[in-house]
């Protein structure tokens, strides 16, 4: 960051090879469109760029957590800016139009049934889940990044899974009512 902030081109590429893949799949999920979290990431890693100079190297904070959090809030802002019917438009279409429950389903299938199902937790719980089980992160780590306790990041997560287990229970009730029509 230090070489970043002096204006080191090749120090800020080492960075955004380093970082970009597992911070575009953290955004990917969070919003739940590719193209937008690629528009996240340009403006994240100008960001970086831009306050390179002002970073702090006895910070408590490793370079990851700050950065998970600059992402964070790019994507919260993001999923802000749309139309609020898009998440419940998103839900029918998925109840609507989703595949069968079927012993035949593929892992694609069902990691697209959960990722779907994510998009309906509240946004904290899928923060949490997201950063925890997708981005393998810790829970001090995901505690620092969230702002909140460890307690407090364990509630979320244990909220999160109990509603993910109802959402996709449900959805999968409604998909076999559709299958017997």
């Amino acid at each position: 960051m230090i070489r970043i902030g002096n204006g080191d081109r090749t120090a800020y590429k080492m960075l955004v090879d380093r970082h970009l893949r597992d911070f575009l799949a953290f955004a990917a999920r969070i919003i739940g469109d590719r193209t937008e979290a690629e528009d996240v990431m340009q403006e994240a890693f100008v960001r970086v760029w831009k306050n390179a100079g002002k970073w702090d190297q006895g910070r408590k904070a490793r370079f990851t957590t700050w950065f998970y959090r600059i992402v964070m809030n790019l994507c919260i802002d993001t999923q802000r800016r749309r139309k609020p019917a898009s998440d419940i438009d998103a839900a029918a279409e998925m109840a609507a139009g989703g595949p069968l429950p079927d012993d035949q389903l593929s892992d694609r299938q069902k990691a697209g049934q959960v990722a779907e199902v994510m998009k309906m937790l509240p946004e904290r719980q899928r923060l949490a889940m997201t950063l925890c089980y997708l981005q393998e992160q810790g829970n001090k780590e995901t505690a620092e990044i969230l702002g909140v306790s460890i307690g407090a990041l364990e509630s979320l997560l244990v909220r999160g899974r109990a509603r993910m287990a109802e959402l996709l229970q449900d959805h999968r009730d409604e998909l076999l009512k559709e299958k017997m029509r």
